[in-house]
């Protein structure tokens, strides 16, 4: 904390959610400010772009860098880790990380199937849901063959990004966990044909249910965003968001009609953690400790789940009374799923490298048959 103290920390992160960037700039800037004598610089940049920043000095040997602290997870920390990008380990120097987060926790251990040995903090818990309008569709599919009847019934108005978007794989991935189970992903090898013959019935089901989808399935939303003004829009009946909470935002921010609601499948939706990591060759590596360290305190992760509706990293149990109520008293908002309930039915993310081989499998063989 002395050395912190009066020093400028960078964050290098995502810039596309303007709700996390004003929580950012307006909350947890000023705590660091008060508490602590230092000024956050929020850096908007994509992942991608901060690892080649990365790459890029660590070839040069540049031991003194722009980047502090980095928002990251799955494939990404695999990558900043393989390559030696990232400092630590460090958390075991956290008052808070030691004292209210659940190192046994298997999301706390693992990120995507990679082992976190400490490099990252927890920042925050995304949950995958699909939303549907209970005016327009009195339906609630409970797993992938009713959700096959939803779309024969409602013929046209369903469909789900393309993939490589984040929300599409994750449906994907989801709908694959339907038919395989996800034990059998945790040591496999990351080989293409290895991968295509345990997904094979996933795909299967995929291609049955392209001809019931928007455009014929020949044709996917670009993104999440294009899904979801085609949701507003009425042009589909169901939404689907890795943000367990989405749902109540939308209809408070007056996008989504009161009768919008989320649910999930019966077997789990798949859920994970998104990370803080330190750049290797950060110049203020106490700064960013420090920040990391109010990231996790209760009263940041309390409002960041009252004010952003993001699930919380800390372990309930390791609270207070008085800290449990700051989050017990917060009210998710409409349409949302009980926070129990979400978390007893969250399924594992897959290891990282086979993500990518699912997405340019899906290509081939559920997007594919149309080019044949």
């Amino acid at each position: 904390m002395a050395e912190a103290d009066g020093k400028t920390v960078s964050f290098y992160g995502w810039g596309g959610d303007e709700a996390l960037n004003r929580w950012l700039d307006e909350v947890y800037a000023v705590q660091l400010e008060e508490n602590y004598n230092i000024t956050l610089d929020r850096v908007p940049m994509d992942i991608e772009e901060v690892l080649n920043i990365l790459s890029t000095e660590k070839q040069a040997g540049e031991t003194e860098g722009p980047v502090d602290m980095i928002w990251i997870n799955g494939e990404n920390f695999q990558t900043a880790m393989e390559n030696d990008f990232l400092y630590g380990p460090f958390t075991h120097q956290l008052d808070n990380f030691q004292d209210y987060v659940d190192e046994e926790d298997p999301e706390h251990q693992q990120d995507f199937g990679y082992p976190i040995d400490g490099h990252e903090a927890p920042y925050g818990k995304a949950q995958f849901v699909l939303i549907k309008d209970e005016a327009v569709t009195e339906e609630t599919p409970e797993n992938a063959e009713e959700l096959l009847e939803f779309a024969q019934t409602y013929e046209g108005q369903v469909t789900y990004p393309a993939l490589p978007d984040f929300t599409g794989s994750a449906f994907v991935r989801n709908i694959i966990y339907e038919f395989v189970d996800p034990s059998e992903f945790e040591d496999m090898e990351a080989d293409k044909e290895v991968v295509a013959e345990a997904i094979e019935p996933a795909f299967e089901y995929l291609r049955e249910l392209n001809p019931y989808l928007w455009n014929e399935g020949q044709t996917f939303p670009s993104d999440q965003p294009q899904l979801n003004n085609m949701f507003m829009d009425g042009e589909v009946v169901l939404m689907m968001s890795y943000g367990a909470y989405d749902v109540a935002v939308a209809i408070e921010n007056g996008e989504y009609p009161e009768t919008a609601q989320s649910f999930i499948f019966e077997n789990g939706t798949l859920g994970n953690t998104n990370f803080i990591a330190i750049a290797g060759n950060s110049t203020n590596k106490a700064g960013a400790m420090v920040a990391i360290n109010e990231m996790l305190s209760p009263e940041m992760q309390a409002s960041k789940y009252e004010q952003l509706r993001t699930l919380p990293v800390l372990d309930h149990d390791s609270l207070s009374e008085e800290q449990q109520a700051l989050f017990d008293e917060v009210d998710p908002g409409p349409g949302t799923i009980p926070q129990d309930e979400l978390l007893s039915a969250r399924l594992p993310e897959m290891p990282g490298e086979l993500v990518p081989i699912i997405e340019e499998l899906w290509l081939e063989e559920v997007v594919g048959q149309y080019n044949e």
